[in-house]
């Protein structure tokens, strides 16, 4: 069984970046891989744990004082722009990824806090331990009885500026795509949510455009559209993002 130390690895549970393929259980220090198939995403919670996701309002007060820029995304921050609520599976936080460090001393005594990736999970058991390149995620709980709180997604950054994942030439200032909602939580721009989702195109995904669409300015508009055509020039959103009433 994979140890607490650093050199430790464990499979994660089926979710995001975990889900797909065989999950895996190694021990790094051994060269051991384990490839565990065939196990539900109910079976896979039994040995890792569950996830009770938070609200913002939560997460806001279990961050308080992290000493790090920190907002959220996906359908949380779509939904705190236009106002319709909507179901949430999960909440995605994210940080830059030069405040690793922080996230960590933050958690330091209180909760339990792994590198998530790529099918495998990591113990991050303090500030200076150098993150591991296979993570793009870091998961946060109590202890190990207790149910995962947090899946924050690590964010690139080029000097503290936030780097776009799908298009890593794409850098801004963090202050110009993220905002800040009137309870106090920083949320990440509606065309910068979308022009994630767009890769993925679930319903789910149509349904936060359709409800955004009418709401977004004109040059939101065009910079998400811009970007769709970019990365994916055949994008059946592409058509639903035409000139809009005030681009005619």
């Amino acid at each position: 069984m994979a140890g607490f130390g650093s050199s430790s690895v464990v499979g994660a549970p089926g979710q995001r970046s975990a889900r797909g393929g065989g999950r895996r259980v190694g021990v790094m220090g051994d060269e051991l891989r384990l490839r565990l198939e065939g196990l539900s995403d109910d079976e896979f919670e039994r040995l890792f744990g569950a996830f009770r996701p938070m609200a913002p309002a939560e997460v806001a007060g279990l961050l308080d004082g992290l000493g790090a820029p920190w907002w959220v995304a996906g359908g949380w921050a779509i939904e705190a722009f236009t106002g319709v609520h909507r179901h949430h599976a999960d909440l995605d936080v994210s940080i830059l990824a030069r405040d690793i460090p922080v996230l960590v001393e933050h958690f330091l005594g209180s909760h339990h806090v792994w590198a998530a990736g790529s099918g495998l999970l990591q113990p991050l058991l303090h500030p200076a331990q150098r993150f591991p390149e296979w993570a793009g995620q870091i998961w946060v709980r109590r202890e190990a009885t207790s149910p995962w709180l947090l899946d924050v997604l690590i964010t690139p950054d080029r000097d503290g500026r936030w780097v776009f994942r799908r298009d890593p030439d794409v850098v801004e200032a963090l202050e110009r795509v993220t905002w800040v909602a009137a309870d106090g939580v920083t949320y990440l721009r509606p065309e910068v949510c979308l022009a994630y989702k767009a890769s993925l195109d679930r319903p789910k995904d149509t349904a936060d455009l359709e409800a955004t669409l009418p709401r977004l300015g004109a040059g939101a508009r065009r910079w998400l559209r811009d970007t769709v055509a970019r990365l994916h020039p055949d994008h059946r959103w592409l058509d639903r993002l035409g000139a809009g009433p005030d681009e005619a």
